[in-house]
């Protein structure tokens, strides 16, 4: 499984999935789509400012809400490429395996990274590296079958695969 490695937006406490991406914008499926009102309620410049690979910072409850599976969606399509949190819900916490978006658990990282910090995750260890600060933390590694869905990108993928 590959690094992750990019640049912090960070965010606080109970993130929920209608700030994630507001209920308005749901008549889509699309992740393209979806994609373009990430975040726009909390961080209106979000999807303006986000490149490929860079990386979302939340604390506890991240994810809190609804049990959309648009939230974690429109934030891998947003070219996000991991989100670490104290915490998250444990409805966003499967939707984002399911659809092959990495998170970690890590509640020192979650505290100490800030935005705009340059961070780089591996999935196989579980190390983040805030290189803006040189800092590490360990977070839970993911175990083997969780990083063969991700590596999948998404559980339907693992499963039509397997099925071949």
């Amino acid at each position: 499984m590959e690094n992750a490695h990019g640049t912090v937006f960070k965010y606080g406490d109970n993130i929920d999935t209608d700030v994630i991406i507001p209920a308005r914008y749901l008549n889509s499926t699309d992740p393209a789509e979806l994609a373009t009102h990430c975040m726009v309620d909390i961080d209106p410049t979000f999807t303006k400012r986000v490149h490929k690979g860079d990386i979302m910072v939340g604390r506890k409850n991240f994810g809190c809400g609804s049990s959309r599976e648009h939230a974690p969606l429109a934030i891998k399509a947003a070219g996000v490429s991991c989100v670490i949190a104290e915490t998250f819900a444990r409805i966003f916490f499967r939707n984002s395996i399911n659809i092959g978006l990495p998170i970690m658990e890590c509640p020192e990282a979650s505290r100490e990274i800030q935005d705009g910090d340059d961070v780089e995750v591996s999935f196989d260890t579980g190390v983040i590296t805030d290189h803006t600060t040189g800092k590490s933390y360990k977070a839970q590694p993911f175990p083997p079958f969780m990083q063969k869905i991700i590596d999948a990108q998404g559980l339907v993928n693992y499963i039509n695969a397997q099925n071949e």
